[in-house]
């Protein structure tokens, strides 16, 4: 094959750059919407599925749930070494929609054919629960779906990104407001979800019910694919995973040697790291020091270095060293956000099973009642309407005092979400003591299925501040993971945002696993009963979870206090002054190796 010539190249570059750009986001948005669409329509009612299709009790049920959401944030974590490693972000997308919509399609059928769950059972009083057969189809289909999404959640993000090549300084303006569009855009879809499907699996039937949200996600997987000509597809650049194991092992190995005062010393080779440094090299910087070791050059390291083959498991670049330092010193703000998701993991259960004792009629003289799961419609109201006025005012606003075009910086964004999220928790126990009372009063306490004469919008405020706390937090924290993480590993980083989801359902099931086991008197009742909610003490609880969050947000303002950005020297087109580029020549090779090599190492 002969090479190609200049014109060729010009030709094959300019095609390159044809690709990506805004026009792409219709395709890949319309995916997201419609995957949103499905995915919301599937899991925002599942908790009455669950306890009312098959009579599972309430605690497992929720347990359940959590559990299934939590996996479904540890599986991205394999989507993203999938995608950074070998199959790109495209085909990661593509395989991972064909396998959600499977696990959907079982689930859609299970509902529709009687045999596949157990007698309904009205009264909610010795029910027979679902049998095991009926819940491994269940599971399957639960299984299937987490494995879709494993492959969606770290990718999509990712991709769309990349479109617009965001990751550049002159890009942050376009960064911070695809962010917040692009969570508003997914909240729609949202709304859309629970105020449509939900009401038809309340009203006509569950097998519709599922089923229209599995036809949505025929369609975002058409929608993405309709636009495959247009995207730009990033290579990827082997196993990020491989070469954090590799800058692990050549520290180890070099543990006994000091590292030098001067990190210009440190071993660099931006040939060997140009695939993965395209938006510049990461900047030496002074934490973490003892990783450095891993870019010493020792004198087994000349050969190796003299004819440029360097033994990567003996020694490691400074960008890559910095590539490990940087996803550390994410890692703080990630488990931050585990005990952020735990307070709001029982919007999907305990406050849905709250709703269904309330009365739900949009005004005293309608008949129509409002379904239980479609109160998640104000929590994503208010987390629209917080997106909405944050970009058009709240931003617009700050800029005048804190000369950042985005405002506020996505630490303090995320701050100020905690903050609000506090509050929600702390509302949501008055506003159980306000219903329990009213329960009391009408001699309503041991009747689960009586309706309360309390109206369900007392549940609007807790509801709204979760809203917003989500528009501060869950955006910036997209935001902060994206910008502030090596560009080969974009979407391990999306996948670290999910796994904190995963990680904070864990921590709820826990919890209320723990509180159901340890909180019953003498007489059995706890403070999370399993059938009749009008006899427990949701309000402690909420307490309960209030007083750790308190603790959560001291620990993170000190997380923020002491964070490191990441440094990042942007690349220069070659010949524009102000190119950078350093060479490792052989001469400075051998003058490292003897100006430290053998000497012992000290504390850094």
């Amino acid at each position: 094959m002969e090479p190609l010539n200049k014109d060729d190249e010009s030709i094959e570059m300019s095609n390159q750059k044809k690709l990506g750009g805004v026009k792409t986001l219709p395709f890949i948005l319309a995916n997201e919407i419609c995957d949103r669409f499905a995915a919301t329509g599937f899991h925002a009612n599942l908790i009455t599925y669950l306890t009312v299709q098959l009579n599972i009790p309430l605690v497992k049920a929720s347990n359940t749930l959590t559990n299934f959401t939590g996996l479904s944030s540890f599986t991205p974590i394999i989507g993203a070494l999938v995608a950074d490693s070998f199959a790109g972000r495209y085909w990661t997308i593509v395989v991972a929609l064909l396998i959600y919509e499977l696990g959907m399609i079982i689930i859609t059928i299970s509902a529709f054919l009687p045999q596949f769950h157990p007698p309904q059972c009205p009264t909610q009083v010795n029910c027979k629960e679902a049998s095991q057969s009926q819940l491994s189809v269940l599971y399957v289909s639960l299984f299937l779906t987490a494995i879709g999404l494993g492959g969606t959640r770290p990718s999509v993000v990712a991709f769309a990104a990349d479109q617009l090549d965001i990751s550049k300084p002159k890009k942050q303006a376009t960064s911070w407001n695809f962010f917040n569009w692009y969570y508003l855009l997914l909240s729609l879809a949202s709304l859309s979800a629970l105020t449509l499907v939900v009401y038809i699996q309340d009203r006509v039937s569950w097998g519709w019910g599922l089923g229209i949200p599995t036809i949505a996600m025929v369609v975002a997987f058409v929608a993405f694919l309709v636009g495959s000509p247009l995207y730009q597809k990033a290579k990827p650049e082997g196993s990020p995973f491989v070469r954090v194991a590799q800058v692990i092992v050549a520290a180890i190995k070099k543990r006994g040697v000091e590292v030098p005062v001067d990190d210009k010393l440190l071993y660099e080779n931006k040939d060997l790291d140009a695939g993965i440094s395209k938006d510049g090299q990461l900047v030496h910087t002074n934490q973490l020091r003892w990783f450095d070791r891993a870019a010493i050059i020792t004198q087994d390291d000349t050969v190796h270095l003299l004819t440029n083959s360097p033994k990567l498991w003996q020694i490691a670049t400074v960008h890559r060293v910095e590539e490990l330092k940087s996803m550390i010193r994410l890692l703080p703000f990630v488990s931050t956000g585990i005990l952020f998701v735990m307070a709001y993991s029982h919007q999907g259960s305990f406050t849905i099973m709250q709703a269904r004792t309330m009365d739900r009629h949009i005004t005293k003289t309608s008949s129509f009642e409002i379904p239980p799961a479609s109160m998640a419609v104000f929590d994503v109201l208010a987390l629209i309407i917080t997106l909405a006025l944050y970009d058009r005012l709240f931003v617009p606003f700050a800029s005048r005092f804190t000369k950042n075009p985005a405002g506020i910086t996505c630490l303090q964004r995320m701050g100020v979400g905690f903050a609000v999220n506090i509050c929600a928790t702390l509302v949501g126990s008055f506003v159980e003591i306000k219903r329990k009372h009213v329960a009391r009063d009408h001699k309503l306490i041991d009747q689960p299925t009586q309706i309360i004469p309390i109206s369900v919008y007392w549940l609007v405020p807790q509801y709204t501040l979760h809203g917003v706390a989500q528009a501060f937090y869950q955006v910036g924290k997209l935001e902060f993971l994206y910008d502030q993480s090596p560009e080969s590993m974009k979407s391990t980083a999306m996948a670290l945002y999910w796994i904190a989801i995963g990680l904070g359902q864990y921590a709820g099931t826990l919890m209320v696993t723990l509180v159901h086991k340890y909180s019953a008197d003498k007489n059995g009742r706890n403070w999370l009963p399993d059938r009749n909610i009008n006899k427990g003490r949701l309000e402690y609880y909420y307490m309960l979870v209030t007083g750790i969050q308190v603790v959560n947000l001291v620990y993170y303002y000190i997380c923020a206090w002491f964070y490191t950005y990441k440094p990042l020297e942007e690349v220069a087109k070659s010949g524009e002054d102000g190119d950078l580029e350093l060479v490792v020549d052989n001469n400075m090779v051998v003058d490292v190796i003897n100006g430290h090599e053998g000497k012992e190492a000290k504390d850094t």
